[in-house]
């Protein structure tokens, strides 16, 4: 798809514009949310013409389960950010990942995962694909763990980069690369990038997966995810199962993500620089173990993120002496970090993670084999909130911990 523009900044105002009435030469600058249950057509030529292009994987408006001019709209800016050929709208980041890989794996499939991913993708292979024949193997995201794992029948390698929680930067570039090679599908979590500061598409990912409830809707008042294909070979698998699956995204909350992320850079830059003097304060502190946020120029993943980032986000984590009790008394303490799990919003965010969650990332292991003494580990979505006050609001709680 050509873009609208070379600067993504420009894309983000003028991707998916509503058209201008060629009878009248005049037009909203803000699309309206289109919405229906039923497609009309012309004649039954029409209707025959549109039922054969999407058969064919085409983006074609046959009924209002498919989405109308907003999803449209929509799948057409999230594909130029991400620099894909079609984009397949869910009513969740989770959905849009359970819909891509329902649509890639076939029972008898396996397929190698990062065990840095986001956890409810463990739990979908669990209940879900486990039960239709599917197998999957989480495993550390580097060449020699994967080829250990390899099997003939594997068909795919899922990640995502940076990780879940201890933002690990994975060198996408040298793992599709060896993936190919093997003739696997990458599919990328690219919530974290959004389309903005990170592009698993050009590192040379086959299909990018994104909950726009993060940083493209950018208000914490919708739910939204969306698959994006960089070429026309899995377009036909994904579009048939979107389909088949029945997932409809209402019309509303297309139009508030359309909406949200006109300012995504902005905000995303703001949370962005937010976070790294967040860092600055937190890496002074003696309670502070590690600081985990590729920007950060003492993150192990920072010259990946120079590598490949052209910017960062307001996510990072924070290991700590703390124990799980001064942990919570912490988080408790804190007025201006709101406790939920959440991120990408306007509003700043803490949660404590469990040390459950953290032993099945091999990351984690390696760090506390290597010496890291911590206590507790906290997740912060850095919003944005004067950072003067967001400093004051942690050294009160640090206080009271």
């Amino acid at each position: 798809m050509p873009k609208t523009a070379d600067h993504v900044d420009t894309v983000l105002q003028h991707a998916g514009q509503a058209p201008l009435n060629p009878i009248t030469g005049t037009g909203p600058v803000s699309l309206p949310a289109v919405r229906t249950s039923t497609v009309r057509f012309v004649s039954m030529a029409a209707h025959d013409q549109a039922q054969m292009a999407r058969h064919a994987g085409h983006r074609v408006a046959t009924y209002g389960r498919l989405g109308l001019d907003t999803h449209e709209a929509f799948e057409a800016l999230v594909c130029e950010l991400e620099g894909g050929q079609r984009a397949f709208l869910a009513p969740s980041g989770m959905a849009a990942i359970s819909m891509t890989l329902m649509a890639c794996l076939s029972a008898g499939d396996h397929a190698l995962v990062a065990d840095c991913v986001y956890g409810p993708v463990r739990a979908f292979h669990k209940t879900v694909l486990a039960r239709l024949g599917v197998a999957m193997d989480f495993v550390a995201p580097d060449i020699e763990s994967l080829q250990a794992a390899l099997r003939p029948e594997t068909r795919m390698l899922y990640l995502e980069s940076p990780g879940s929680l201890l933002m690990q930067m994975l060198d996408v570039p040298a793992l599709t690369r060896w993936a190919h090679a093997h003739g696997l599908l990458v599919v990328v979590d690219n919530t974290w990038g959004s389309g903005y500061v990170y592009h698993p598409l050009a590192l040379g990912a086959d299909i990018s997966v994104l909950a726009a409830t993060k940083y493209l809707g950018g208000h914490s008042d919708l739910m939204l995810g969306a698959a994006v294909v960089r070429d026309h070979q899995h377009i036909r698998a994904l579009a048939d199962t979107h389909n088949a699956l029945g997932s409809t995204v209402g019309a509303d909350d297309v139009w508030l993500a359309l909406r949200g992320a006109r300012t995504l850079g902005l905000r995303m830059e703001a949370s962005g620089d937010h976070a790294l003097q967040v860092c600055e304060w937190l890496a002074a502190q003696p309670q502070v173990q590690r600081v985990f946020f590729p920007a950060w120029p003492q993150d192990p993943g920072h010259g990946l993120w120079q590598r490949d980032a052209s910017g960062s986000n307001g996510l990072l984590a924070v290991a700590l002496s703390f124990d799980q009790h001064q942990a919570r008394r912490l988080v408790d303490a804190l007025r201006l970090f709101g406790i939920g799990y959440s991120w990408g919003g306007y509003e700043s965010l803490v949660s404590l993670v469990s040390p459950a969650t953290l032993e099945a990332h091999s990351y984690w292991r390696s760090l506390v084999a290597s010496g890291l003494q911590a206590g507790s580990v906290l997740r912060l979505h850095v919003g944005l909130e004067d950072v003067a006050d967001l400093l004051q609001d942690l050294e009160s709680a640090f206080a009271a911990a």
